[in-house]
């Protein structure tokens, strides 16, 4: 999106300042699907960095992710937390992941998140 979504701004900073990870959304974004639920900036970059510390070879990255988040103007990102990229009918990673996604590269959205099958 050239202009950003406003609507999609607006969820993004309610999930901001309520810091609550429970607003499931999916959406298209490079021709990828990306499902899942938001999660606040600080607390999807703290998940990050222990993802990386407990990491024998990624260890070293995890203090990246320690710096506060800025807080000027609106969200300019989305973070998704337990979040898959939609493959046909698979999810990837069937666990969930944690991603970034710049709110101005959205082309589609929608509430809720798709659900999948492996059969």
């Amino acid at each position: 999106m050239s202009k950003p979504d406003e609507l999609l701004v607006d969820i993004a900073a309610r999930v901001e300042s309520g810091q609550s990870n429970q607003m499931s959304l999916s959406v298209v974004t490079g021709g990828a699907v990306i499902t899942g639920r938001l999660a606040p900036e600080a607390v999807w970059r703290q998940r990050v960095s222990e993802v990386l510390a407990d990491s024998s070879r990624l260890g070293e990255f995890a203090g990246v992710f320690d710096t506060p988040a800025p807080k000027d103007g609106p969200p300019t990102h989305l973070h998704f937390h337990v979040a898959r990229i939609l493959q046909g009918t698979v999810g990837i990673p069937e666990t969930g992941g944690m991603y970034r996604v710049s709110i101005e590269d959205v082309s589609a959205w929608t509430v809720g998140d798709f659900s999948y099958s492996d059969h």
